[in-house]
């Protein structure tokens, strides 16, 4: 019993017993164990130069008890990054021309435990040359072959240089996610999702670090999860550079209506919903729109469509275009 005000007040029992409970769960819930077990070694390892100054090194995903949290790179023992779990390769630059280095890669945890390091992988930097200023050509006959749901492969006629190709970059949606060997053509892209649309596009380098133009781009959807629906995205996205601005052409999903709404986004944020004043399109549409940057200016360029339920379906596949 208490007072309140002087009077007496008589709490319930249940209330009592209710509190008393909740207290001695927070008092008496054991302590979370501490997390002492560090992930497992980065595999698959690899270091190449493709150029006098810089090496791409790559490395596969670690995995821990609970989560790995960042991947640290070390040359010669030393730590130079310090990236992202989501980052599985990065470039080291500043470094000396025609000069061995190695390379390993540890995975840290949320608490701080650290893997091994990875297995020592060597590579030299390419002996510095005389000023080049000339890029490569560009890759030509990109392909885009999907390997399941999260993986596809990617081949290409080769570029040429009027010294050497040193190195491929593969983008995806603009970001460089990928480097191999100037000798190859082919590619293996990991860490796809299942059932989206992708757009790849390969770029040649040499040893000054010019770079090609890009390839033509090829698209790719990766096969759907089983029972998941199908894709909402347009198709056949074309952007063409023009005096007048920038013209998209591209075909309407197929959602059992006519699709009356489409959002562009330029470099991946929203810029404008496109609604018509009449009709909508039965088949291709086209949309025209200015844009104020000077010629040069480079864009990436995607849509999707309003859906009969009112939401926004999936992604176009990514243009690129340039600003005339």
């Amino acid at each position: 019993m208490s007072t309140d005000g002087g009077i007496p007040v008589q709490r319930p029992l249940a209330a009592t017993l209710l509190t008393a409970a909740t207290l001695c769960l927070a008092a008496c819930s054991p302590t979370p164990a501490k997390d002492t077990a560090g992930p497992t070694v980065p595999t698959g390892v690899t270091a190449a130069s493709g150029s006098a100054r810089t090496v791409h090194v790559m490395w596969s995903a670690a995995t821990d008890d609970r989560a790995v949290t960042a991947y640290e790179v070390y040359q010669q023992g030393r730590k130079v990054k310090e990236l992202p779990a989501t980052t599985l390769m990065t470039d080291i630059v500043n470094l000396t021309p025609a000069t061995p280095y190695t390379f390993t890669v540890r995975a840290r945890d949320a608490a701080g435990n650290r893997s091994p390091h990875s297995a020592a992988v060597p590579a030299t930097t390419l002996a510095a040359t005389a000023q080049d200023r000339t890029p490569p050509t560009a890759p030509a006959s990109l392909r885009a072959t999907p390997d399941g749901g999260r993986a596809a492969t990617l081949t290409w006629a080769p570029a040429r240089d009027d010294t050497k190709v040193t190195a491929y970059d593969v983008y995806q949606a603009d970001s460089r996610i990928h480097t191999v060997s100037g000798t190859a053509t082919t590619a293996r892209v990991t860490g796809l999702r299942p059932g989206t649309i992708y757009t790849f596009t390969v770029r040649a380098r040499d040893a000054a670090e010019n770079s090609s133009p890009d390839s033509n781009p090829a698209d790719l959807t990766t096969a759907r999860a089983p029972g998941a629906p199908a894709s909402t995205a347009p198709t056949d996205l074309k952007a063409t550079a023009t005096q007048d601005g920038i013209t998209l052409t591209w075909t309407p999903p197929k959602t059992g209506a006519v699709v009356k709404e489409h959002q562009l986004y330029l470099d991946g944020k929203f810029a404008t919903t496109i609604v018509w004043g009449a009709d909508p399109p039965l088949g291709r549409a086209t949309y025209t729109f200015t844009v104020p940057d000077a010629p040069g200016t480079r864009y990436s360029v995607k849509l999707r469509a309003r859906l009969p339920d009112g939401t926004w379906g999936d992604f176009s596949a990514q243009r690129t275009v340039v600003v005339l």
